[in-house]
């Protein structure tokens, strides 16, 4: 089972990237995908989750209306797209998938957002 996060890296207020999480050893279209995140000093916090289907998503009230979390199942992959980044979203992301209390966790990607 591997879960890959990519896409991270340095950005400037106001700036955009799009994270991806590539899934596999697993049936990746059984589970929920979630995003979470983990900034120096402080807890890991959920950022967004998707449904197995992708017909449904929630936001943690921190990245509603800037982040958007969709999923390509035919591509075993998990996408976060955030716009409008602030510097407090610096944070190292990493993507989970759940399913029946079985959950795996990737290895995080880097997000810094700075002038």
């Amino acid at each position: 089972v591997q879960l890959v996060e990519s896409g991270g890296g340095l950005v400037q207020p106001g700036g955009s990237l799009r994270l991806s999480c590539a899934a596999s050893g697993f049936t990746f279209s059984s589970y929920a995908m979630s995003w979470y995140r983990q900034a120096p000093g402080k807890e890991r916090e959920w950022v967004a989750n998707i449904s197995s289907g992708g017909g449904s998503t929630n936001y943690a009230d921190s990245v509603k209306g800037r982040f958007t979390i969709s999923r390509d199942n035919a591509e075993n992959t998990v996408y976060l797209q955030m716009n409008s980044l602030k510097p407090e979203d610096t944070a190292v992301y990493y993507c989970r998938a759940t399913m029946w209390g079985t959950d795996y966790w990737g290895q995080g990607t880097q997000v810094t957002v700075s002038s």
